[in-house]
């Protein structure tokens, strides 16, 4: 339904939908649960996106959870949606509990590989480019870098090192 809308006018809506939906969390504090993926590609190379919406930081490709879908499903679904990328492995790393908005929040963090440049949607996702990991670009975001710090706590204990 939401692609019927015309690419700028959905990017210009995104802001104002986005801090509605801040307001309600603060208001409900209903738990609400999502996703992230560290999506590398053949050489190591981390993916980031720009979005149209909140803060202009540099994230992960996600988001929520929708009803009856698994995490995993989520997850493949948001990279699908949101830089056209169908990923084939998957690897869940772990869960993070967290605060978004006043609202208790549980991410589910997976990690994944593609053979693919994205491409942003330019709707919700306005920049998405894979960066060396030695390089990431400023400003990250704090969720980010949190993911980040777990998917290199993962990597290092799966490797033994």
């Amino acid at each position: 339904m939401l692609r019927l809308i015309p690419k700028p006018l959905h990017r210009a809506i995104m802001p104002l939908a986005h801090r509605a939906r801040h307001v309600v969390r603060r208001l409900r504090k209903k738990p609400i649960a999502g996703c992230s993926v560290v999506i590398t590609d053949l050489q190591g190379a981390i993916l980031l996106l720009q979005t149209s919406y909140g803060p202009r930081v540099w994230t992960l490709p996600g988001g929520g959870i929708g009803r009856g879908e698994t995490p995993e499903q989520a997850a493949r679904r948001e990279v699908q949606e949101e830089v056209g990328i169908a990923l084939r492995n998957i690897t869940a790393l772990g869960v993070i509990e967290e605060e978004i908005s006043g609202s208790p929040h549980t991410a589910h963090l997976f990690c994944a590989t593609a053979d693919v440049r994205p491409v942003a949607d330019q709707r919700e996702i306005v920049e998405a480019r894979f960066f060396p990991p030695h390089s990431l670009p400023e400003p990250l975001g704090h969720l980010t870098r949190s993911r980040l710090a777990l998917y290199r706590e993962r990597r290092r204990e799966i490797r033994g090192t």
